[in-house]
């Protein structure tokens, strides 16, 4: 099954979403339910298994606008398990082993995905020596080692986006930034490390000061929110050391653009349509198609450059979600420069 992929959100499949789980819910959950199925259970239970397995997923991928048959049979496995919890034992009587094949195909997704992080580290020398030979940045070189030995998935992108994570908030403090004529910082001219020491500072406050008191009052939550902060701590110092070590950067067919761990972006000369340097489009605000390259500052910050694209591009963001943009929003410290450079590009492609 192809995808499939609508221009714009319709909020009907999402009612009728709503109105399928939640006729179900009150189905096996009320008093009314219980009149329901007492004159006609196993038709009732049919069209329930029916309606968790087929309808609710269907629904569920034309709301999210892309179809594909793996994300169906995704969703009917999780709607047969959803059914085995949802429908009393004794009204789902005959057709209980139906559910476990909900298992069974979560169960093998599962084994799977385990399969794939396994090989990630199983790969990891041959991975590491590949990135070391690229001539990309290491946020770009080391992902794209990454789906050269390994198959491509959403979980191993994950995986790579956390150890990268670990590499810039342990390993990289004995690192300089290459900064040459190539290179151009978005984050000196502006408070975005500022922001990012406050934030810190905040959560390790919070820390010390609820985790005692929740500690008392429920010791796994207490701990949970322990475990939260810590990973925030070490998120946003990786964020802080990935913007210091990794500049805009001109490429030999493209430009390298990131801006901490949760938004990098390659753009081939080729596909930019238009180059958008002044005028009130700058002082607009980002349409949701927009991918912003603009540090964080006290105040609000207009971008520089608005590049528009041929085509979608896509963006990695945060545990490695990859998204598409039409249009890319950049602000640089050496705004004049930036865009002397990329027109050059330009004229050359």
């Amino acid at each position: 099954m192809n995808t499939v992929v609508r221009k714009s959100a319709n909020p009907v499949w999402l009612v009728l979403l709503l109105l399928v789980l939640g006729s179900n819910l009150m189905l096996y959950r009320t008093e009314f339910g219980d009149y329901v199925l007492s004159d006609a259970s196993e038709g009732v239970v049919l069209g329930s298994l029916f309606d968790l397995a087929i309808v609710a997923p269907l629904l569920f991928l034309a709301w999210r606008r892309a179809i594909t048959l793996k994300s169906f049979l995704f969703g009917s496995a999780t709607g047969l398990i959803v059914a085995r919890f949802l429908i009393p034992a004794e009204w789902l009587g005959g057709y209980a082993p139906i559910t476990y094949v909900g298992f069974a195909a979560e169960g093998a997704l599962l084994l799977l995905e385990l399969v794939l992080v396994v090989s990630l580290f199983v790969y990891l020398p041959k991975i590491l020596r590949t990135t070391r030979e690229g001539t990309k940045p290491l946020l770009f070189a080391f992902p794209e080692a990454v789906d050269l030995h390994i198959r491509s998935h959403p979980i191993v992108h994950a995986f790579c986006s956390e150890m990268l994570m670990f590499y810039y908030a342990f390993v990289s403090w004995k690192k300089k930034p290459l900064l040459t004529e190539d290179a151009f910082t978005l984050h000196r001219k502006t408070s975005h490390m500022a922001m990012q020491l406050m934030l810190i500072h905040a959560i390790i406050i919070e820390t010390i000061g609820i985790h005692w008191w929740l500690h008392e009052k429920s010791l796994i939550l207490s701990i949970i929110l322990l475990i939260l902060n810590v990973y925030s701590v070490i998120y946003f110092i990786a964020d802080m050391q990935a913007v210091r070590l990794n500049p805009a950067v001109f490429g030999r067919d493209r430009l390298y653009l990131s801006l901490g761990m949760a938004n990098r972006m390659e753009i081939r000369y080729s596909d930019i349509a238009e180059m958008v340097t002044g005028g009130e489009e700058l002082s607009a605000k980002l349409s949701k198609d927009t991918a912003g390259f603009i540090a964080r500052d006290f105040e609000e910050a207009c971008p520089d450059v608005l590049i528009k694209l041929k085509r979608p591009v896509s963006a990695t963001l945060f545990m490695g979600i990859r998204k598409p943009y039409r249009t890319v929003a950049i602000r640089v410290d050496e705004k004049d420069a930036f865009i002397r450079r990329l027109k050059t590009e330009l004229d050359a492609n």
